[in-house]
């Protein structure tokens, strides 16, 4: 969304585009999870009257035009690209087929997951523990709004504390917003480190893979 109030920021796209392209090309594995809250949000639809398994159908929707339209930037950058949708759209995109994305991550591709779950009441923060479980990839990385897990919005309180590393329980015990508990919960179940970075700062990607800059990790134990 980048600065605007709805919809596609093509320089945040290519930015983010830009970022992705610099970790594939180290050799690192990578697939996505991608959002749509720029577009519509469930919850949002829910709380204004609409039914809430229709809200979030509506939301996997808008996953998949975030989908497309980062695979686009993509592969305009040379990075090749899949996207597979849980919710099967034939025309557009594959199918969400657990060993062909492996295979296309193998052959050096990235893959983009959309549509979530494919299944209302879970959010793309459950469905990217699920991804990188089923992916079984080495790290969940979250791409946020701030470079790091705090003790609240550091955007709206000056005071809140930054956290270099939590536990699972931590943010659990804590009700820390990072994740929703059912995304953590599998994490933990699966020993997924998760790594929270700030999605908007250049490198920041790049710099989390090598284990540098600013970020938080969470796992089992400190």
């Amino acid at each position: 969304m980048g600065r605007r109030d709805y919809g596609l920021d093509n320089e945040t796209v290519r930015a983010i585009a830009a970022d992705v392209g610099d970790v594939v090309g180290t050799g690192v594995q990578v697939c996505i999870v991608i959002g749509g809250g720029n577009i519509f949000r469930g919850v949002s639809g829910a709380a204004s009257g609409m039914e809430r398994a229709q809200a979030d159908y509506i939301g996997m929707l808008a996953t998949v035009m975030n989908a497309l339209a980062m695979q686009s930037a993509l592969e305009t950058r040379g990075v090749p690209t899949r996207v597979q949708s849980a919710i099967p759209m034939s025309s557009v995109c594959e199918p969400y087929i657990r060993r062909r994305a492996e295979r296309h991550m193998e052959k050096g591709r990235a893959v983009i997951f959309a549509a979530g779950t494919g299944n209302p009441f879970f959010t793309t923060d459950t469905a990217a523990a699920l991804r990188a479980a089923e992916m079984h990839c080495d790290a969940l990385l979250k791409g946020t709004q701030v470079d790091g897990v705090y003790s609240a919005d550091p955007r709206k309180d000056a005071s809140a504390r930054r956290y270099e590393q939590l536990t699972y329980h931590d943010v659990l015990a804590n009700d820390l917003a990072v994740m929703d508990a059912a995304a953590i919960s599998l994490a933990r179940e699966n020993q997924l480190p998760i790594v929270v970075f700030n999605i908007h700062a250049p490198g920041a990607f790049a710099a989390a893979i090598r284990g540098e800059g600013r970020f938080t990790t969470i796992v089992e134990q400190q």
